[in-house]
């Protein structure tokens, strides 16, 4: 029997990947060595450029002017003061689904002053952590009254309606 006739094997890709890869290699020592050639000789063009440059004298100092500075609007800044606890009306919803959470605290609230514009259940939904809400213009009173409770987060209110609020300010959220 004849031995079988050997076939090389060919396989284009290999070839094209070692002649890119050969490629990016010599474009890395090509800009290696522009980068190191620019970092040895940064300015050898601009210093030659610098010392054939005429020289530029000054025959006199312009007179310094002094002007005031006058605005062109003034805004008027008015700081409101505080509103006392008493004028503070606040709704106290049980967001924890904990039976009379909501009446203890509202009656904790009316015991450092503030006046109670309801206790109630949250909207469904679990809040695992409670916050005091205000509306816009409370958001000192808000902060109060997240101190005199201990609650560390205070937001604008959302996700209650006017009709759910009634005459409340401040809304403080019970949540787990």
């Amino acid at each position: 029997m004849d031995a079988a006739e050997h076939l090389p094997h060919t396989f284009p890709w290999r070839t094209a990947t070692l002649v890119a890869a050969a490629i990016a290699a010599v474009e890395l020592v090509a800009l290696i060595a522009a980068g190191s050639a620019l970092l040895v000789h940064p300015a050898k063009k601009t210093a030659a450029a610098v010392t054939t440059a005429p020289a530029v004298t000054v025959a006199a100092k312009a007179p310094v002017v002094h002007r005031a500075v006058v605005p062109v609007h003034t805004v008027k800044v008015t700081v409101r003061p505080l509103r006392a606890r008493s004028a503070v009306e606040v709704l106290v919803l049980n967001g924890n689904g904990i039976s009379g959470v909501a009446h203890t605290e509202a009656a904790h609230l009316q015991s450092l002053g503030y006046r109670i514009g309801g206790a109630a259940n949250a909207p469904p939904h679990h809040y695992g952590q409670s916050m005091v809400m205000f509306v816009p213009g409370y958001a000192k009173e808000a902060r109060r009254l997240a101190h005199d409770t201990g609650i560390r987060l205070v937001a604008p209110i959302d996700g209650l309606t006017s009709a759910m609020l009634k005459s409340s300010r401040l809304v403080v959220l019970l949540g787990s």
